[in-house]
């Protein structure tokens, strides 16, 4: 009996034990807001054209966050903007034509913006990206290829600097996005490729 109730002193000390310390672990876990280094990142995209060739462009105005609490961001919460009137495809026609109603609509949608809703780890530095994608005033649930490239020290402003390669498929018919034209003239795939630098606010 005595026995017993050493054993069941012990457990009590050793349950609070663990208690205090998971509350310090919890307490410690410092949530961060990382923001993307514009003159190092990348929001590109490449369609076919005439099912013969790949052309590719950019959003050259963008930003994104990501708020997070764990060193390997599983936990990710990733918020992104961009300008559509920034959109560059190194030919200024096509730039203004992308940007009028057969497209995107600048005028009336001037943002596109991703929000994630969930981040499934499946290795060490591949995850996949769930979140909701809004422009031309649709939004839809989409998921990303996330590849997580490391952490290191900026040696130009001694900030830590995480990289990332983020890449999918969007089809631009379920945004409704130059409708008149057919599949065989531009490709309704429209791969994303994004390349980001992120460092922390503070």
């Amino acid at each position: 009996m005595i026995n017993n109730n050493k054993n069941k002193g012990k457990m009590r000390k050793y349950l609070l034990w663990v208690t205090i310390a998971l509350s310090s672990l919890a307490a410690n876990a410092q949530t961060k807001t990382w923001t993307n280094d514009p003159q190092h990142s990348r929001l590109g995209f490449t369609v076919k054209h005439l099912m013969v060739s790949e052309i590719n462009g950019r959003f050259s105005d963008f930003n994104a966050t990501v708020t997070t609490s764990k060193a390997d961001y599983s936990d990710a919460k990733v918020v992104l903007n961009a300008k559509t009137s920034s959109i560059d495809t190194d030919i200024e026609a096509r730039d203004n034509h992308l940007r009028t109603a057969d497209f995107f609509d600048v005028e009336q949608f001037p943002n596109m913006t991703f929000i994630s809703t969930s981040m499934k780890k499946i290795s060490a530095k591949k995850g996949i990206l769930h979140g909701k994608l809004t422009f031309h005033g649709i939004t839809k649930q989409i998921a990303l290829n996330v590849t997580f490239y490391g952490i290191v020290t900026n040696p130009m402003n001694n900030k830590p600097t995480a990289g990332f390669q983020v890449t999918g498929i969007v089809k631009r018919t379920d945004y409704k996005l130059g409708a008149k034209y057919p599949n065989i003239t531009i490709s309704n795939d429209v791969k994303i490729i994004a390349n980001v630098e992120f460092s922390p606010d503070k």
